[in-house]
């Protein structure tokens, strides 16, 4: 793609694209403290770090990339992701989601008592519970008695199909917005003002954009070096030919099938 083109997509762009959703709340404490007081229906947020695409590999190498990753100022943390297929918010993905999370919260030494409480946060284009209700909090609970468990692991479905005058209803609105100027929330607006209407801003989504295309591009290469690998046909070499990674990235991509 040339930059016209990264323009064009930039300008169609809402807040219910990831990439873009996490370029607009990237860094932004406090833009995305009034986005969870708004969905948790708080008031007293104080955020103090903000990671986007922040990814987490486990044992068996299968990896997950967060949009957005929160930490608020006593210690719980926040993954909140925009979905707009029933498949990406699959109710197994958020549980996922949260171990994936959990595995990170403790040091050695530290007890599982200090386990920070964690917040999985699905904003679905779609109503994909399908009750009809704006929000959707899930929380273990013990089957015979109805008690909260109380072990701090929380999941959230936001359906981003509900508008209403709410200050919830607004920020979905705002979600489907392409034009800052037609938002609710101005903390918001002006940072997708920022990325659609300036030049730094537009060049770092530029960025964004065209690395993603280039992870997606070797990401390509390898699934299709790997069946070269597989049907044992090739030699290293012509299959650094037909892919285009080197040879040594073939032989490490071979090592670890065999390993």
């Amino acid at each position: 793609m040339d930059r016209s083109e990264y323009y064009k997509a930039i300008d169609e762009f809402c807040l219910m694209d990831d990439t873009f959703m996490s370029a607009v709340f990237d860094g932004d404490n406090k833009t995305v403290a009034l986005l969870l007081n708004i969905i948790l229906n708080r008031s007293d947020f104080e955020v103090i770090e903000v990671i986007a695409q922040r990814s987490y590999n486990n044992l068996l190498d299968r990896s997950i990339r967060l949009d957005i990753f929160a930490k608020d100022s006593s210690g719980k943390v926040y993954n909140i992701e925009v979905q707009r297929n029933y498949e990406g918010a699959d109710i197994r993905r958020a549980r996922y989601n949260s171990s994936m999370i959990d595995t990170r919260l403790l040091s050695r030494g530290q007890k599982f008592s200090e386990l920070a409480d964690s917040y999985v946060i699905f904003i679905t284009e779609s109503d994909v519970i399908g009750a009809g209700l704006p929000l959707y909090e899930i929380d273990r609970v013990v089957k015979q008695t109805g008690t909260y468990f109380g072990d701090g692991s929380h999941i959230i479905y936001v359906n981003g199909a509900y508008e209403d005058d709410s200050a919830l209803g607004k920020l979905m609105h705002d979600f489907k917005c392409k034009n800052a100027e037609e938002m609710n929330y101005t903390q918001i607006a002006d940072r997708v003002r920022y990325i659609k209407e300036t030049e730094g801003g537009r060049e770092n989504m530029c960025k964004i954009m065209e690395d993603l295309n280039n992870k997606a591009a070797m990401d390509e290469r390898r699934k299709n070096a790997l069946a070269m690998i597989n049907k044992g046909k090739l030699s290293y070499e012509e299959i650094s030919e037909y892919t285009g990674l080197t040879v040594d990235e073939v032989k490490t991509l071979a090592e670890g099938e065999t390993a």
